[in-house]
Formats: structure tokens, C-alpha cells, sequence
């Protein structure tokens, strides 16, 4: 495999001025960076990310090869160029050109992915469009830009709901996309479910999100949602509620610790939180529960 780059890396093979770049806002999931490009011939290797070629001032011609001949086309205001990851490819464009570069990694655009077809994603590859009329991308771009140059409230919601926008046009419209294959059974194997249990237990008094339950097993959060409902009957959030409840039951039994530094030890939000899933699982308050527990 050849040299493979990052999109801050691109500066050391192309001419231009990076005059916009989202890095310093720490966006998760995208990156979009602004150049001025002079007239020139640059052979580029692999780049490591999806990328939308949004250009924005006057037209120019571009050519592009990858394995076989010139393609050539003419990009300018409202069109956009759409390229796939991992593939060196080879450009010369003969007039200076202005455009907005979004990189998409694949691992924000396979996260997308599942949630649109709700299974798990083994590869994604984009048709390499050199020149395009998009509205959709070309609006999007320009929102991406504008909230570099100015911000405003919400600006991480924000870029998250145009990167799912982004994405889930390109996957419409741009994309190949090959599915891994199911174990037929659907649910977890024996060593499976004996570490994500084990995990559950010794991390039970933080809190523990779906995506990190999913890392263990390095599945997807799709996939492994429903391989752990399968084998459990309930959900994983369900599962760990109830292994807080069984905890604090525990604890409230055995010593004479406060309700708040019980609910604290157990994972829960605070003690009110603790007591409403009492209420819900057992009908009866922590404290209730403690005074019926405790020998006579």
C-alpha cells in the first residue's frame, strides 16, 4: 500500500493558500478547509478521508486521472467535486480556483451508515464525480464555512446536523456500500457475553455509554444492541439500570452508608434517580428498602 495522508498533510503537495480550516474548532466527525489554489499539476497520493470539492469563485477547467485517461470537466460556483478515500489520483486545472474542502472520515460516514440501513458496514466506496451541480452539498459546504467564520450558539450541534445531512446525501446519491455478514444465531457467544458482564460489573458507579459497551466487543452500536437484546431480552441500558439497582440493594443491606453516597457508588445521576428506579423495580424507596432489610 502507498503513502497514505491526512488532509492537513495536503499543503506539501499541492500549491495554495489554506485561508479557512476548521482544526482549531475541534468539530468531531469533519474537517473543512478553504484554499486558493494557483494554475498547476499535482500528483496526490492516497488521502485517508472522504472529501466534497465545493468551488466558489469563477470557473476554471480541471482534469483528473486516477488509473486510466483524463477526465476533464468544468467547475466553477454551484458545482462540486465528490471523491472516494485511499486512492492516488492526478489533477491540473488551468486557472486559479477558490473551493471548500469537507473531509468526511470513514468512520463518522460508517457510523451514518448503519443507522440509515440498520446494518453493520464492511466498506463504503464513493463514485469519483468530477464535476457535479449540487445544491445540497454546494448549501451545506457554505453553511460549514460560515460557522468557521463567525460561529454562533450551538455550533457543534449545528455542524453535527449538517455532517449527518452531508453524509446521508452522499450515501443516497454517491455511494457503494458492501454489509458484513450475521452469525446466524444473532446473539453473543459465551465468551462474549462473560466480558461484557464482567466489564458492566467493574465499571458499574460511572456512567457508561452505549458506544463504549459496544468497543468491548468492537462491534457496532447497531449490532451489538441487537446481539445483547437477543441474549438478554432487554436492552443494554435496561441491563445496566437494573445492575445498579441490584448494587445499591446490596449496599443498602450490608452498611449504613448515606442514600447519596450509595446512589454516587451505584452509577445513578444522584440519589433521586436512584429512587425513582427503586420505586419503579422494587415499589418501595431506598430507604424503605434499608429499614425492611435491616435484622430487628
Amino acid at each position: 500500500m502507498g503513502t497514505v495522508i491526512t488532509p492537513e498533510e495536503l499543503p506539501q503537495w499541492m500549491d495554495g493558500d489554506l485561508v479557512q480550516d476548521s482544526a482549531p474548532l475541534g468539530w468531531n466527525g469533519l474537517k473543512l478547509k478553504r484554499y486558493h489554489t494557483p494554475p498547476q499539476e499535482v500528483n496526490l497520493p492516497m488521502v485517508c478521508d472522504f472529501a466534497v470539492v465545493a468551488y466558489v469563485n469563477r470557473h476554471a477547467l480541471k482534469w483528473r486521472r486516477y488509473d486510466g485517461p483524463w477526465e476533464t470537466g468544468r467547475v466553477g460556483p454551484g458545482l462540486v467535486s465528490v471523491l472516494t478515500r485511499a486512492e492516488v489520483s492526478h489533477w491540473r486545472w488551468d486557472s486559479p480556483v477558490e473551493a471548500l474542502h469537507v473531509y468526511l472520515p470513514f468512520e463518522a460516514m460508517a457510523a451514518t451508515a448503519e443507522a440509515v440501513f440498520e446494518r453493520d458496514i464492511e466498506d463504503i466506496q464513493l463514485r469519483n464525480i468530477l464535476s457535479a451541480e449540487d445544491p445540497v452539498l454546494t448549501e451545506a459546504a457554505a453553511r460549514l464555512a460560515s460557522e468557521v467564520g463567525v460561529g454562533g450558539l450551538g455550533g457543534q450541534l449545528y455542524v453535527e446536523a449538517l455532517r449527518c445531512q452531508m453524509s446521508v446525501h452522499i450515501l443516497r446519491n454517491y455511494a457503494a456500500v458492501a454489509f458484513r455478514e450475521h452469525l446466524p444465531n444473532g446473539g453473543l457467544s459465551r465468551p462474549q457475553c462473560r466480558l461484557i458482564l464482567e466489564f458492566i460489573e467493574e465499571n458499574i458507579g460511572r456512567n457508561i455509554s452505549l458506544a463504549e459497551l459496544a468497543g468491548v466487543l468492537q462491534l457496532s452500536v447497531f449490532h451489538f444492541s441487537r446481539k445483547f437484546s437477543k441474549e438478554f431480552g432487554c436492552s443494554p441500558y435496561a441491563y445496566v439500570l437494573r445492575k445498579r439497582v441490584e448494587h445499591a440493594k446490596q449496599q443498602l443491606r450490608s452498611g449504613s452508608a448515606p442514600l447519596k453516597v450509595v446512589a454516587a457508588d451505584c452509577g445513578f445521576a444522584d440519589q433521586s434517580h436512584m429512587t425513582r428506579l427503586f420505586r419503579r423495580f422494587l415499589n418501595v424507596t431506598p430507604a424503605e428498602y434499608r429499614s425492611r432489610s435491616l435484622p430487628f
